[in-house]
């Protein structure tokens, strides 16, 4: 049979396969979260997300070291804050004595180069559970703002890189900017999650740091999962108030709202490859129905096509192995 044009030729073998490839998995394009405790040679595994583990301060810096041995450079920390420390005003959240301040400082000290970025939102301090301060049974939109940009100058003081900001408060990425800059931190940047969606993908992120809602849910400030053209609204939004990278989250189910955010910012755009998504795959692995190792690799790919140029995500350390 004659054919003019065969495009399997270029699908032959591994290594025309590799020269060929359209998109590239690096352990530079990888953010490892990490979930921090108070304690010391405290390791707890979390149920929802197995393998992955909430440690005291000295287990992380260890971490941290081996993270950046393997190509990963950028961190993303979570403290689990004590119960007796949450209250509704988050106040915790600035204490320069905090978990996340001392995290910071330890981090840096150790390995300088990594590049430390650090949750913004009330969750994990609030008596609530919920992202912002909460009056007459609402999470009120500008108190909040005002305590986010206080926590935001904190986490620079202490040698943050990079604020991240995943609360969905309206004008909370320009109220930080401006708070930064006038405190002497032009140059701590700000990833915004931009495209936060409300979703039942979150579970096992909650388990991790105890940081459940108390009552309702999060849909007067995270996204409607049916809404599209918004998410290019508020990643432009965030990008004129100032923010350095835009986030969409969740990845996988989110997809195409990378795409169209890749395709209307100037910024680099992260995704955020959440604690449901990892569960689903190592729970299918466990049942003997999919390749892990497969499946972490096609799953980051996925997003890295889809528009991604960083990935926050619970494989990093994994996925920075199978690539090497």
């Amino acid at each position: 049979m004659y054919l003019q044009r065969r495009p399997r030729i270029l699908r032959a073998t591994p290594a025309i396969r590799a020269m060929v490839a359209e998109t590239r998995l690096r352990p530079s394009d990888l953010i490892a979260p990490l979930f921090i405790d108070e304690g010391e040679g405290v390791v707890t595994e979390i149920a929802s997300m197995p393998n992955y583990y909430r440690r005291s301060l000295d287990g992380t810096v260890r971490e941290v070291e081996e993270l950046w041995k393997l190509g990963i450079r950028s961190v993303l920390l979570f403290i689990k804050c004590k119960d007796e420390l949450k209250d509704n005003t988050g106040a915790e959240a600035w204490n320069p004595e905090g978990l996340m301040q001392r995290s910071i400082r330890a981090i840096k000290q150790a390995v300088p180069e990594m590049y430390v970025m650090t949750d913004v939102a009330l969750d994990p301090y609030s008596s609530f559970g919920h992202d912002g301060i909460v009056e007459n049974g609402e999470i009120v939109n500008d108190p909040t703002v005002e305590a986010l940009v206080q926590m935001s100058i904190s986490h620079a003081e202490a040698g943050a890189d990079m604020v991240a900001p995943s609360d969905m408060m309206d004008g909370r990425i320009g109220a930080i900017r401006e708070g930064l800059e006038h405190n002497g931190y032009s140059k701590t940047g700000i990833m915004a999650y931009s495209a936060k969606y409300a979703s039942c993908f979150y579970g096992p992120f909650r388990d991790a740091l105890d940081s459940a809602p108390g009552f309702g849910d999060k849909k007067t400030y995270q996204m409607d999962p049916a809404n599209r053209t918004e998410a290019v609204k508020e990643a432009l939004m965030d990008v004129e108030e100032g923010a350095d990278i835009v986030m969409v989250k969740p990845g996988l189910p989110y997809l195409d709202i990378v795409r169209d955010v890749k395709n209307a910012v100037d910024v680099p755009v992260s995704v955020y490859n959440i604690s449901g998504e990892y569960a689903m795959i190592k729970a299918a692995a466990k049942m003997g129905w999919i390749n892990e190792e497969k499946a972490i690799l096609e799953t980051l790919t996925s997003i890295k096509r889809a528009g991604g140029d960083l990935i926050a995500t619970y494989f990093a350390k994994e996925a920075a192995k199978l690539i090497s």
